[in-house]
């Protein structure tokens, strides 16, 4: 198995595909347009095929200077442990410093924790600042 990387969004139905593989959608409830709206509003994605078959994504958002976001990193269940959310976080990171953004976050499951920690990322203090607040999409 060879995996080809790309950095130019994949179409609306691959996204649409991985994405339903975390179970995201189960509270997003998003459309494959919505989707590709979303990941179209990126400063940066890194996308993952084993031939035509999107297998892994992530994703930066910034503001150029301070502040940076890595947001929906996912690997297919299938594929996970081989490298690629590892190799797809390189690329997100190193293009984040090649850009000199002072500060690169993201969100991530706590049963993901060690992941991101092996890959240089710390875990931000209980008291530490920060919150969400997420509008409800009831369909």
């Amino acid at each position: 198995m060879i995996i080809q990387y790309q950095t130019t969004p994949p179409s609306k139905n691959d996204y649409f595909a991985l994405f339903a593989t975390t179970g995201w959608n189960d509270v997003y409830h998003a459309s494959p347009e919505e989707l590709a709206r979303a990941i179209a509003n990126s400063n940066y994605v890194v996308c993952a095929f084993d031939q035509e078959q999107l297998v892994g994504f992530g994703r930066v958002v910034t503001d150029g200077v301070l502040h940076a976001m890595i947001y929906e990193m996912i690997v297919d269940p299938g594929y996970q442990g081989l490298g690629i959310g590892t190799h797809i976080l390189e690329m997100l990171v190193r293009w984040c410093k090649e850009a000199n953004i002072l500060e690169i976050q993201l969100f991530c499951a706590r049963d993901k924790r060690s992941f991101y920690e092996k890959n240089g990322f710390v875990a931000r203090p209980d008291d530490a600042p920060g919150m969400q607040y997420r509008l409800s999409r009831d369909r």
